[in-house]
Parts: C-alpha cells; sequence; structure tokens
C-alpha cells in the first residue's frame, strides 16, 4: 500500500490504547474513512464528533465469528485491516487455577484475528489487495513465564502472520507484524516499566504499511529485543526465562 491518504480502514479494539491512537493517526495520515470497531461503542462518541464523519462506529466481540462473517460482507470498501483487539491474563502455564485464561488468551489474539483475515481478504483483493497488520509481541518471539500464555498466543499471532502473508501475497496484500515491547496503555498499567506512547508505535507501524515494510520493531525495547534475539536466541531465553510469576 503506497499511501494510507484517501484510504479506508478497520481497526479492531479501537475505544482505547493502541487502538484508540491507530483511529486517531489515521485520520491525521488522510484516511478517508475508519471502521472503529469496539464491543462498547459509546467509548469511540468523542472521536466520532471530533473526525467530521470519518469515523464510523461499529459494534464487535471479536470472539464472535458470525458477526465478524455479516460485516465483512457489508464493509465493501476497506482496503486496510488492522487487528489490534487483544488481551493479556498475566498468568503462568504453571501457577494458572485453570485453562481458561489461556484459552480466552488465543481466543481474542489469535483465532479473532484469523477470522478477522479469512473474513476480509476477499474484500482487500476487489480494492487491489490492500494491507492488513497484525498486533503480536516480543513475547511472540520468547516466552516470558510470568506471562506464558499470553506469550503463547502471540507467538500464535507471529506464525498467523508468516503464514497468511505467503497465502495473500498472489492478490497483492502487504501483511505487517508488529512486535512491540511495553506500551503505555492500560494492559500495562501495573507494569513498573518504561513504557512507549501508543502514538509513537502506531506511526512506526502505518510508516510501514506505506514503504511495504513487513516487520516493525516499534520502540527502543523492541528494537534491543530483536537484536539479541538475532545474535544469541538461546541466551535471550534464559534472561527472559528468568521473568518467573510470583
Amino acid at each position: 500500500m503506497s499511501n494510507i491518504k484517501g484510504k479506508v480502514a478497520f481497526v479492531t479494539g479501537a475505544n482505547r490504547g493502541i487502538g484508540r491512537a491507530f483511529v486517531e493517526e489515521l485520520i491525521t495520515a488522510g484516511a478517508s474513512k475508519i471502521y472503529a470497531a469496539a464491543r462498547d461503542v459509546d467509548k469511540l462518541s468523542d472521536l466520532v464528533k471530533q473526525s467530521e464523519g470519518k469515523v464510523i462506529p461499529v459494534t464487535l466481540d471479536v470472539n464472535q465469528p458470525d458477526t465478524i462473517k455479516s460485516i465483512a460482507n457489508d464493509f465493501k470498501d476497506i482496503s486496510l485491516l488492522i487487528n489490534n483487539a487483544g488481551i493479556a491474563r498475566f498468568t503462568s502455564f504453571m501457577t494458572a487455577p485453570s485453562l481458561d485464561d489461556a484459552r480466552d488468551e488465543m481466543e481474542t489474539n489469535y483465532f479473532a484475528p484469523l477470522n478477522m483475515i479469512r473474513a476480509f481478504a476477499p474484500v482487500l483483493k476487489a480494492n487491489g489487495g490492500g494491507a492488513i497488520v497484525n498486533i503480536s509481541s516480543v513475547a511472540g518471539y520468547l516466552n516470558f513465564p510470568a506471562l506464558g500464555s499470553y506469550s503463547a498466543s502471540k507467538a500464535a499471532v507471529h506464525s498467523l502472520t508468516q503464514g497468511v502473508r505467503a497465502e495473500l501475497a498472489a492478490q497483492g496484500t502487504h501483511v505487517v507484524g508488529v512486535y512491540p515491547g511495553p506500551i503505555d496503555t492500560d494492559m500495562t498499567a501495573g507494569l513498573p516499566l518504561d513504557k512507549t506512547a501508543p502514538s509513537s508505535v502506531v506511526k512506526a507501524v502505518l510508516e510501514a504499511v506505506e514503504n511495504n515494510i513487513e516487520d516493525v520493531y516499534p520502540d527502543p525495547m523492541a528494537v534491543e529485543f530483536h537484536a539479541g534475539f538475532l545474535s544469541d536466541p538461546k541466551a535471550l531465553e534464559k534472561q527472559v526465562g528468568e521473568m518467573l510469576p510470583e
């Protein structure tokens, strides 16, 4: 996708955090229309008012495949799909009282974007190919035991991104994988870490979309992490493996 200006985008999890920043930055970048999807669209009312008709609120629970299919059938003008919605339960594999959190994370973080891509790929093809953005994490490269099942779900997103990139190349769809470190959102509010502003992350992602870059490491921690992974993945695995649950 050479230019976001004039394009139509669809953003999941648009009511807060990175998703909200995507909507704001897409307006700035000149997108002609942004479908902003959230379970509670009332939280989007200020963005809708400020956008002068560019932001269209869409009620969507990404864990409802039939609703996703229905929306894809109704919205035929989309050329940029941003799979942002995600959850983190901050549970490990061994200390979690059950597998419920792990299942929830896999449903929202992996199966939901897979369903979105399957539903919207024909729409993107009809509009010239377009682009898909999947939000993974540095935890998708190596498992952080304190959030083990979240890491596993983001590893699934990483693999999903590679697979659909290959499958959709023939239709001209550019697939972007995003691997951030800690971002200053509600999800990380309780973590004592240096965090990057969501707007900074989004600007890096949109630049990648326009320049056909496939993998984005949008913050200093992500850049350092990726460099460490390339130079000595086993050493980095041991390092993050020390971050055990309390």
